[in-house]
C-alpha cells in the first residue's frame, strides 16, 4: 500500500510518533522521513510526538476539539469554543478552551491556540458529553448548560452579585439569546451548584433559566 494511501485510513485522528515508525518501518531512517513529510505538507506537526495527516490527503477537517483532548489530559473542550460550538454566542472563538483536573495550561502551537483551565475533579465530573465529527471519530465537550456555568465560575475576577449584572453578562456582553438558556437542562446547573463553587452565581443562573422556560412561548 502507497504511504499516502497509509496516513488516509487514520483519517482526522492524530498519530503518535511511535504510531509513525510503525508504518515507516521500511525506511532506513524514519525519522528523516517524517521531517520530509511535514516539508511536504502530508504530515502537521502538533507538538512533539504527536502529528496530524494533512486534511489534504484524508478529506477530512482537523478536528481542533478532538486535538484538545489528546494534547493534554484528562481533559474536555468548554467555556467559549463550546459555547460557539452550540451557537450559544455569537463570536467566532479562535482559542480553544477547556477544563482538565490538572494544572492549568497553554499551547501556541501551528495548528491552533489551546488553553486549559484547573477544576476540582467535584466540579469537573459532570456535564461532560461525547460527540461525534463527521468521520465518527469523537471528542469530549461540555453540555451547553456545563460550558456556561464554566466560564461563570473559571473567568478571573467575575464576581456577580445581582441579577442585573448577571442579565447584562449573559444578554448584552456575550450576546446570548433568551431561547438559548429556555432550552438549558436544569438538572446539570443544580449538579454545578452541589459541587459548592460559587454557587450564590449559579443559583442566579438556574433561577433566570427557569423564569425564562416559564416565559418563553415555544412554536406548536
Amino acid at each position: 500500500m502507497r504511504l499516502e494511501q497509509k496516513l488516509k485510513t487514520f483519517g482526522g485522528v492524530p498519530l503518535t510518533h511511535g504510531t509513525l515508525l510503525s508504518i515507516l518501518d521500511e525506511y532506513r531512517s524514519p525519522n528523516d522521513k517524517i521531517v520530509r513529510m511535514i516539508d511536504e505538507g502530508l504530515l502537521l506537526p502538533i507538538k512533539k510526538g504527536l502529528y496530524a495527516v494533512s486534511p489534504e490527503i484524508t478529506g477530512i477537517p482537523l478536528s481542533l476539539s478532538l486535538v484538545a483532548n489528546l494534547l493534554y489530559g484528562p481533559s474536555y473542550v468548554s467555556m467559549d469554543y463550546a459555547l460557539h460550538h452550540y451557537g450559544i454566542i455569537p463570536e467566532r472563538v479562535v482559542e480553544i478552551t477547556s477544563m482538565t483536573t490538572r494544572r492549568g495550561k497553554m499551547y501556541d502551537l501551528m495548528v491552533g491556540r489551546f488553553s486549559y483551565t484547573h477544576s476540582p475533579p467535584e466540579f469537573y465530573a459532570t456535564g461532560i458529553d461525547r460527540l461525534e465529527n463527521p468521520d465518527k471519530t469523537g471528542f469530549l465537550m461540555a453540555s451547553p448548560e456545563k460550558a456556561l456555568c464554566d466560564k461563570l465560575v473559571f473567568t478571573r475576577n467575575l464576581n456577580i452579585k445581582s441579577r442585573d449584572a448577571l442579565e447584562g453578562l449573559l444578554f448584552d456582553d456575550l450576546r446570548i439569546e433568551e431561547d438559548s438558556l429556555a432550552r438549558f437542562d436544569t438538572r446539570v446547573i443544580d449538579a454545578c451548584i452541589a459541587a459548592r463553587i460559587k454557587s450564590d452565581m449559579l443559583r442566579a443562573l438556574l433561577q433566570l433559566v427557569n423564569r425564562m422556560q416559564r416565559e418563553v412561548s415555544w412554536p406548536s
